[in-house]
């Protein structure tokens, strides 16, 4: 007898006959995600794997992903078709990649719902240092800027800029001069107790504050005298 070749015994060798396909989609807008890229080209055919390339650091996307469909045709018509196709104001690049140049580690821990690191490296460098970790982070700024200059002076270059301890001193004395607290250092106050005896010692006239105009308009102008009204028993004496 045959082999029997009912309805279920030719899915079977067609499920074994497919091929899979992966494509390269590049130039993904903002907004979509591993949701979203698995419901838009799944209209296509069967999407097995997928994987959105992120950032290590920050969790945001790159831009790029790759989709592996169950079915190599399938993958092919989605490169033709979705190639330089414009969505969301941006153009998709799509491309078809050979079982030869898909890497074996391409979707590993593709299945794995992403989350977000919990220390991005933005909000590591800059968040709020304490005095010591700032002493720490200028020390090692100037050794690195004393090495560089003293490998450029190594090969003879002659090259001058300001560095981290310009910046440095400008930054103190902006401090200063919008600190509203005055100085009072000793050597501060001897140099003003110095300014102000030089200013007695060059000045002895004494000089008088006149009063302004207006002062002496107001001083020398009389008053109004007040209207007297006749009373009536004057009135009727007339």
């Amino acid at each position: 007898q045959g082999e029997w070749s009912g309805p279920a015994g030719g899915a079977a060798r067609r499920q074994e006959e497919l091929t899979p396909g992966v494509v390269f989609v590049g130039h993904l807008p903002r907004g979509l995600f591993e949701p979203q890229l698995r419901e838009y080209f799944g209209q296509f055919g069967t999407v097995t794997r997928l994987r959105l390339s992120r950032s290590k650091k920050t969790g945001g996307s790159k831009g790029y992903a790759f989709i592996e469909f169950e079915s190599d045709d399938v993958a092919k018509i989605v490169a033709d078709t979705m190639n330089n196709y414009l969505f969301s104001e941006r153009l998709l690049k799509c491309q078809f990649m050979p079982p030869e140049k898909v890497h074996e580690n391409l979707f590993k821990n593709c299945d794995k719902i992403f989350r977000k690191p919990s220390q991005p490296a933005v909000r590591r460098y800059n968040r709020i240092r304490s005095l010591v970790e700032k002493a720490r982070m200028t020390k090692r700024l100037l050794h690195k800027e004393r090495l560089l200059r003293k490998k450029l002076a190594e090969k003879g270059l002659e090259y001058d800029f300001p560095g981290f301890v310009s910046l440095k001193a400008n930054v103190h004395n902006d401090m200063l001069e919008n600190d509203p607290t005055p100085v009072c250092t000793p050597a501060v106050l001897e140099r003003r107790k110095a300014a102000q005896m030089g200013d007695d010692t060059e000045d002895d006239e004494v000089t008088f504050r006149l009063p302004s105009a207006s002062v002496k308009n107001a001083v020398q102008r009389p008053k109004k005298q007040s209207r007297q009204r006749p009373s009536l028993e004057k009135q009727k004496q007339t």
